[in-house]
């Protein structure tokens, strides 16, 4: 009985994903590719939806080919779309379902920054903060940061409902609870913009999707379908790092970068000759992702994955 009882408790049985099929919006690059990898080296099927096929195709060829060689289950497919669409919502979930008959778990995870403000110096007058923070500021920055992060999120959710329902009746549907997850960001509870890039378009819109998050949970009880979020800290990404990816869409810090904040958590020692790391890496993400997928017992929460940033900086968290 004891054996039983540890063998079944072992990672590679906790986290053995083959059988699951996982959806990823913008899991072709930064933090939506450290989900989608860890995914995959598994044993997950994955999706990771993008605005250029080229760009995905990339990515999941690299992917790919190294899964086949290496004997793992574990494969990755990409699908152009704009997930900011009510339209292309339902387009994505319809050409996911001629392909599956299921899926698992749907990471809403793309998101965009933009819209940042340079935060005027001590003393300055209220028309230099009206400059910095009305004039500097385009409109369009708040409509993109809004439909991508937050509006987004709510058409694919109820697009893609139905084959998250049927997970629930497939062959493997009894190791794992169908489950949307959420990228939020510290950003949705901060009173700092030092940790958003200075961006208010930003801020406001991961405020949204972090409160929607346990919104869809409480409204999707009966349909046995967890919401949960991941609210990350600073992760090396596109996003964070413009124009530093690699082939496999690795993105990495130039040397010398600032923080604009402090990131209290101590990171391992680099290995000899490597940068040391500053911010998250793909094993932090992964090891979070693995949690919320394989866990029964978490519904309607946002999990900070910040470094200990918050515990520096003002925030409602």
């Amino acid at each position: 009985m004891a054996e039983a009882v540890l063998d079944r408790l072992t990672a590679s049985n906790l986290f053995d994903l083959r059988g699951v099929v996982a959806v990823v919006t913008g899991g072709g690059t930064g933090i939506g590719l450290m989900m989608s990898t860890t995914l995959v080296a598994n044993g997950a099927t994955v999706y990771i939806i993008g605005p250029k096929q080229e760009d995905l195709d990339r990515v999941a060829n690299v992917y790919n080919d190294t899964a086949q060689k290496t004997n793992r289950p574990g494969r990755m497919y990409g699908i152009q779309g704009d997930i900011r669409r009510k339209s292309e919502a339902l387009r994505l979930a319809e050409e996911v379902g001629k392909r599956e008959k299921h899926i698992t778990v749907l990471f809403n995870n793309a998101g965009v920054l933009s819209g940042s403000f340079q935060r005027p110096a001590a003393g300055a007058t209220p028309e230099q903060f009206r400059a910095a923070f009305f004039d500097a500021v385009p409109e369009e920055a708040f409509d993109n940061n809004m439909q991508t992060n937050a509006i987004g999120p709510y058409w694919l959710t109820f697009a893609f409902l139905p084959l998250l329902a049927k997970w629930k009746e497939s062959p493997g549907g009894s190791r794992f609870a169908p489950q949307i997850v959420n990228t939020s960001s510290m950003n949705g509870w901060t009173k700092d913009p030092a940790t958003s890039g200075f961006s208010f378009p930003y801020m406001f819109s991961k405020s949204a999707i972090g409160h929607a998050t346990s919104t869809l949970a409480h409204e999707l009880l009966p349909l046995g379908i967890r919401v949960n979020g991941i609210a990350p800290g600073f992760f090396v990404s596109e996003m964070t790092a413009p124009g530093t990816a690699d082939i496999t869409g690795q993105s990495h810090l130039p040397p010398g970068r600032h923080i604009a904040f402090e990131i209290p958590a101590s990171q391992p020692p680099p290995a000899p000759g490597a940068q040391h790391q500053r911010g998250g890496t793909n094993k932090d993400m992964g090891t979070l992702v693995l949690f919320l997928v394989a866990n029964w017992f978490v519904d309607g929460e946002t999990v900070l994955i910040d470094g200990g940033t918050l515990l520096r900086h003002p925030s409602s968290y």
